[in-house]
């Protein structure tokens, strides 16, 4: 799928491809005609690229001979199609809310390969959980393990828990996005855990499958998920020795980096997966406790790259000396990431892929913010209005963020393989903007 040799260096990724017209095309669909046809903003992702990083998880532990399980972070992007294809490729399903739940049954994904996770599950979502008769719910804090004892008594049923824990672990990566440092609203801290199980274990509805941790995202350094397995075979050793269980299970969560930039280098995924093997392996025998079944959570590094958005060029603002704006019809409402954790991308201009760079723009949004920027000092091409820019990259946290803010419809999303392309998500109309509006009865 990837032919770099016919790919300009600045479009050396996954999935593009310079055909002998001087065409873009990403997974052999090309860029130009897919904006005819479904318009702009559009965001692209590739079925091809999705599939692959699926099973290059599933392949590196297999080769591992180990128990484990793939779970799929559904906060990253989640759509009906999407979850077919991660059903066929085997793997399970991590959801942080109600309405990610929903949507995974309502493309009839497996229940029992569906994972709740998430800070704040109401009453509500619990309930709806345990009918539906999930897989295991990931229990946050001490008040929620209550919550769900209640209200399994109430079903009269038994459900399987795991324990977010809160190991304790800085990483190098944006403050907004760490979750596993000690003052984490996520999780119950390590150290209050082993005193915690005798709630656990006093629940008679309730069945002990293990604990969880999360300690970031977009991670490069894999040094600090080393020291999370490092403390959390500790707990498991410490929760044996008081309590006399295993603990089956040992989530280490996701957040593996993906390339935004032609400069950044995360590591692979088969890197990532032998380093985690190793490091439990190791770190069990050094304990003597039995290997647990270990379980991962990717999202963004299996569905980041198989993205893009598709821009058109509406306006465009030169101040001389200073500053020349190139103003799309997006921006923070489709990618809200920037604004929010400055996150850095690079595009291009897809009729003028081939011309020599000429100046450096900023991408702007049409929102009314002075901070809608999507790309600041980005050396393009002299561009003109109506010309097509694609941002790569943008698979993971742009649709699942987007908002309607200033009245804008949210992007149609199309799925792309080898050629064909679809809608897997339907252009939002004005309509559908006011579809939830209503009057109170004293204006009628």
């Amino acid at each position: 799928m990837n032919n770099q040799n016919n790919v300009t260096p600045q479009i050396n990724r996954e999935g593009f491809f310079l055909n002998k017209s001087g065409n873009l095309e990403f997974d052999r669909c090309e860029l130009v005609k897919l904006a005819q046809k479904y318009g702009t903003p559009c965001y692209i992702f590739s079925e091809n690229i999705i599939r692959k990083k699926c099973r290059e998880y599933v392949t590196a532990f297999s080769r591992r001979n180990i128990n484990f399980e793939v779970i799929y972070a559904g906060k990253a992007f989640l759509v009906k199609a999407l979850c077919s294809i991660l059903k066929e490729e085997g793997l399970s399903l991590d959801v942080a809310s109600g309405g990610e739940l929903y949507t995974a049954l309502s493309a009839d994904f497996p229940p029992e390969k569906i994972f709740f996770n998430g800070n704040n599950k109401s009453k509500e979502e619990i309930e709806f959980a345990l009918k539906e008769k999930i897989g295991i719910l990931i229990v946050d804090n001490e008040y929620e393990l209550e919550a769900i004892e209640q209200l399994a008594e109430k079903l009269n049923i038994k459900v399987k828990i795991m324990l977010r824990v809160t190991p304790g672990v800085d990483t190098h990566t944006h403050k907004n996005i760490q979750t596993g440092q000690v003052d984490s609203k996520f999780g119950i801290s390590i150290n209050k855990v082993p005193g915690f199980m005798k709630e656990v274990l006093s629940k008679k509805h309730l069945i002990y499958a293990g604990i969880h941790c999360h300690i970031g995202s977009q991670i490069f350094d894999l040094s600090s998920y080393v020291l999370a397995l490092e403390e959390m075979v500790k707990l498991i050793k410490k929760i044996k020795s008081l309590w006399g269980i295993d603990s089956p299970n040992l989530d280490l969560g996701g957040g593996l980096g993906v390339k935004y930039l032609e400069s950044d280098l995360p590591p692979s995924i088969e890197y990532f997966v032998n380093l985690i093997v190793d490091t439990l392996e190791k770190e069990t025998r050094k304990n003597d406790i039995p290997m647990p079944k270990i379980l991962i959570e990717p999202g963004r590094s299996i569905i980041g790259e198989a993205g893009i958005t598709i821009y058109t060029i509406g306006a465009i603002k030169e101040i001389t000396g200073l500053k020349k704006y190139l103003i799309v019809d997006g921006g923070m409402t489709d990618n809200p990431r920037p604004i929010l954790y400055n996150a850095k991308y690079e595009a291009v201009i897809l009729d003028k892929i081939d011309t020599t760079s000429k100046e450096i723009v900023t991408i702007a949004g049409k929102c009314c913010e002075s901070g809608d920027i999507l790309i600041r000092d980005l050396k393009l091409p002299i561009a003109s209005l109506g010309d097509l820019l694609v941002i790569f990259s943008t698979g993971a946290y742009h649709y699942s963020m987007s908002s309607n803010y200033n009245g804008l419809p949210k992007p149609a999303v199309v799925l792309v393989n080898n050629g064909k392309s679809g809608l897997i998500v339907k252009r939002e109309t004005y309509a559908d903007i006011v579809r939830n509006d209503t009057m109170p009865e004293w204006f009628k």
